[in-house]
Formats: C-alpha cells, sequence, structure tokens
C-alpha cells in the first residue's frame, strides 16, 4: 500500500476525532453477551431499532442457557418489532446454544473462534472484539463500507476485502476507533442518498466529492 494512501488515512482520522471526539458504539450493552446478540439482531436494522428491543430481552434471557432453553416462539415475540425477526431468533437460539456446548457459555476472544458461531460473520465478530473486549478490531458495516469507498481508501465491494484495505493502511491502534469514527461520519455527514459534501471536514481528501459531488452542482 503506498505511503501517501497511509498519510492520507491517518490524516482523516485525526480530523474525524475532532470532528468525533466522543464517538462510541450505539448499541446498548453491559456484557460480551449482551453485545454479540445486538449485534447480530442489529443486520440491516437501525441501532436505535435495536436498542428499544434488548432491554426487555435482556431482563428475561441473561445467560446461554437461558436463550438456548427458551422456545423459538418466545424468542421471536421478545424481537418481533426488528426486521427479519424469525430468521435472527433462530440464529440466536442456535449461537447461543453452541456458545454453551462449545464454550461453556461464555463469548469467545478470538476473531477464529467468534466466526464460527451461527449468526456471526466477521463484521459482527469484530464489533465484539473491539467493543466488548477493547481488542483492535476494525468491523466494516454499510456505513465503514461507503465512508471508505467515497473517500478512495478501497476500491473494493466485498466487506472482507475492505477490512484488509483498511487494517493495511490504518495503524493496529486505531482499528476500533476507525470504526466507530467512520459509522459516526457515515450518519451525519456521507450519508448514502444525500451526501453533506458541502460542509464535510474530509471533503479536500475525498475522491468522491472531488468527482462525483462537483459532477452535480456544475
Amino acid at each position: 500500500m503506498s505511503k501517501d494512501k497511509k498519510a492520507a488515512a491517518a490524516e482523516i482520522i485525526n480530523l474525524l476525532k475532532q470532528e468525533f471526539p466522543d464517538a462510541a458504539i450505539a448499541l446498548a450493552f453491559t456484557n460480551p453477551l449482551e453485545l454479540l446478540i445486538a449485534t447480530v439482531l442489529s443486520a440491516q436494522a437501525a441501532d436505535k431499532l435495536v436498542n428499544t428491543v434488548t432491554p426487555g430481552l435482556f431482563k428475561k434471557y441473561k445467560t446461554t442457557d437461558d436463550y438456548a432453553n427458551a422456545p423459538l416462539k418466545d424468542i421471536e415475540a421478545a424481537i418481533s418489532h426488528i426486521n427479519f425477526f424469525h430468521n435472527k431468533a433462530k440464529a440466536v437460539k442456535a449461537c447461543c446454544s453452541e456458545l454453551t456446548e462449545r464454550f461453556g457459555g461464555r463469548v469467545p476472544q478470538t476473531l477464529d473462534e467468534l466466526i464460527t458461531l451461527p449468526g456471526v460473520g466477521r463484521k459482527t465478530a469484530n464489533v465484539v472484539l473491539g467493543n466488548a473486549f477493547g481488542k483492535d478490531a476494525l468491523a466494516v458495516d454499510t456505513h465503514v463500507k461507503r465512508v471508505s469507498q467515497r473517500l478512495g481508501l478501497s476500491g473494493a465491494d466485498n466487506p472482507d476485502k475492505i477490512e484488509e484495505d483498511l487494517c493495511a493502511i490504518i495503524e493496529k491502534r486505531y482499528w476500533t476507533e476507525t470504526t466507530r469514527l467512520f459509522i459516526a461520519h457515515g450518519r451525519k455527514t456521507c450519508k448514502a442518498k444525500a451526501p453533506l459534501c458541502g460542509q464535510c471536514p474530509l471533503k479536500e481528501l475525498c475522491n468522491y466529492y472531488k468527482t462525483e459531488f462537483r459532477k452535480t452542482k456544475s
């Protein structure tokens, strides 16, 4: 990876730190299991919506055994306001069954172990590693993907390749923070349908601003 791209990434992160000094994960949780389940539920669903459902869910189910032994229909009823709740309930129940059987009811702290669980891909695993365990982990969700592509930090479309590209140009100690910053930026400014390029602190470093956005304004 070119030194120029590494330097640009470092400058981008510094600017976003100034813009979002308190960037944090939006999902509410108090332990690794809660964050794992909340992240599974958040796939193609707004974090705010997930946060309206999880307080009742987490009050009712506190351990992996609780989820594993619960009737599927009860878990479905508890998360029915979230889209794809049938499939997500199955994933949560299956995931917790394996956590009980294979990991003694504890959430593992390695990527290789986490991604063997039902409903858990690299994004979910990295969210848990970075935010529940304080490990260096870069998670690529829709916001991170969009921001990375528009900035020109990755030309890939596959989230795993984007993760690889970003990890190659960003210092490891900033991986988790980068995820939070890119998500915050994607929500506030670099929106999917109507990005606020004119007021973006990154516009002079952004490929999209220099090409696509300026085309629409010319």
